[in-house]
């Protein structure tokens, strides 16, 4: 890669289209969910299964044993998973939300390949703070046949992540994890010296105290506990259920400063990555922070910057992505 430090580069910001009503096209939990399907695959599931009043089956999605069912059950199903669990207490994320994310990582790299996504193990990406549940680095592998490092900082959730892709012989392959012993290091002391990746990704933690994450904790249980109760009334679709998810340690949920910093500090750490890593990635819950993460990446010299939309149902989010090169 040609290096561009000593340059004064224009950035290129480029915000994505405007937010979509439903999952990435190339997303394989658009459909919905057959439960009948699921629960043959994965039978623990059966035991969370309930009809709603129009007699279709759903499960209460404020339980987080059931969605961890759900979850174990879509990972065999889509992604040819047969190992997978989650410690108690751990993120329990749901499937296809993070689906969407590797999607349009996926048409990132294709911009920059002639409109062709980029398949195979010779395609490296990073996941930082993978954590227990593994699921970006199964998602990526398994759709695009990528070579996938998930990294995590919490040694409950490296032992659980590295257990998920040594018992299974397709992620085996393809997804290796690493455990950061640097407690002020993104990248340093996971990227070896050498290596290259297409890009990283990140679902950094949003609260900035153990205080902030257990009210956020709180609301958010009331509010999932609310939804079930309207859905048990409703066709239940991964479109309108992608969103929740439950649990959380505290490296998952709050870091001093909360989002803002740990994406300021991945930033700041970048530049020293940027012949290594093409892409720089990270989720933004909050669209507050798109444009101060904007001027600081073009102040450290990022020739481009994208902020890419997206929406599951009536959840939007979006990332930011950033390079150097």
């Amino acid at each position: 890669m040609k290096n561009t430090a000593t340059k004064p580069a224009r950035l290129k910001h480029a915000k994505g289209t405007s937010k979509k009503a439903e999952m990435h096209p190339r997303n394989l939990h658009n459909g919905g969910y057959d439960f009948v399907k699921l629960a043959s695959l994965h039978s623990s599931l059966k035991n969370f299964l309930a009809p709603n009043p129009v007699g279709k089956l759903t499960i209460d999605f404020s339980q987080p044993s059931a969605v961890k069912a759900l979850n174990a059950a879509l990972l065999k199903q889509y992604y040819q998973v047969e190992h997978w669990d989650i410690p108690d207490g751990f993120l329990c994320p749901a499937v296809p939300g993070r689906a969407d994310y590797i999607h349009y990582i996926a048409d990132l790299l294709a911009n920059d390949n002639k409109g062709t996504i980029p398949n195979g193990k010779a395609n490296k990406g990073l996941d930082i703070g993978t954590g227990a549940n593994l699921i970006y680095p199964i998602v990526a592998s398994q759709s695009y046949g990528w070579s996938m490092v998930g990294s995590d900082i919490n040694p409950a959730s490296y032992n659980s992540a590295k257990l998920i892709a040594e018992s299974n012989p397709n992620l085996r392959k393809l997804v290796k994890v690493r455990f950061q012993k640097q407690s002020q290091s993104i990248f340093s002391g996971i990227v070896g010296k050498g290596e290259q990746y297409e890009f990283s990704l990140c679902n950094p933690p949003f609260h900035e105290s153990a205080e902030a994450a257990m009210a956020g904790s709180r609301k958010k249980n009331k509010n999932l506990a609310r939804h079930s109760e309207k859905r048990r009334g409703k066709d239940s679709t991964a479109k309108n259920q992608s969103s929740l998810n439950f649990g959380g340690q505290n490296s998952e949920l709050w870091c001093e400063g909360g989002e803002f910093v740990f994406v300021k500090n991945m930033m700041n750490e970048s530049v020293e990555f940027k012949d290594q890593i093409k892409w720089f990635t990270s989720l933004l819950s909050k669209k507050d922070n798109v444009a101060p993460l904007v001027k600081l990446a073009e102040k450290l010299g990022a020739i481009e910057c994208k902020t890419i939309d997206m929406a599951q149902g009536a959840k939007a989010s979006r990332f930011i992505a950033w390079r150097f090169n």
